[in-house]
């Protein structure tokens, strides 16, 4: 009887953890308005303070990776599409990643401005592997140069992406 309840106590333990991995790959959806089919998370918390917060996650087209920020306050729409430069970004291997400014957006009737940026694929491993520690963010029209030492959920990147790259594999 003690082998049949350690048995049933076991499986229902392997279950529920296959249940929550998969409850933390709850990849969405959305096509563009060129046709393109993105694949996105929503966006965890990284910094956040009584004045500014930094939401980000990853977004993929199956090709190319993108991080896509979600920074509060965020300029005017006037002024955000001036918003070209690059993302500097610190991760805990030490080393320093610049990745390419992609897009600015403004969705949900302009009340939240996301911008994205390309993942190089050759730091894909990197990127996948070390929590991120600090992005610089070129904030044009605000201010010269916003920080953001990252605080929250500093391993967001790297699941995100592990779910991904499962996925990408199968």
């Amino acid at each position: 009887m003690r082998k049949i309840n350690f048995t049933i106590a076991l499986l229902l333990v392997v279950i529920s953890s296959k249940l929550h991995a998969q409850a933390q790959c709850e990849i969405k959806n959305r096509v563009l308005a060129d046709g393109t089919m993105t694949y996105y998370f929503d966006p965890a918390d990284f910094y956040k303070t009584k004045s500014k917060s930094l939401k980000i996650n990853i977004v993929t087209d199956k090709e190319h990776f993108f991080i896509a920020l979600q920074p509060s306050p965020f300029p005017a729409k006037k002024d955000g599409v001036k918003i070209k430069d690059d993302l500097i970004i610190h991760l805990a291997d030490k080393k320093v990643y610049k990745l390419a400014h992609y897009d600015t957006q403004y969705r949900h009737n302009d009340s939240v401005m996301q911008v994205l940026y390309l993942i190089d694929q050759k730091d894909i491993e990197a990127f996948s592997a070390y929590e991120a520690v600090l992005a610089e963010i070129n904030m044009e029209g605000t201010e010269f140069v916003r920080n953001y030492d990252f605080k929250l959920h500093k391993d967001a990147i790297v699941k995100q992406l592990a779910c991904f790259l499962k996925r990408v594999d199968k």
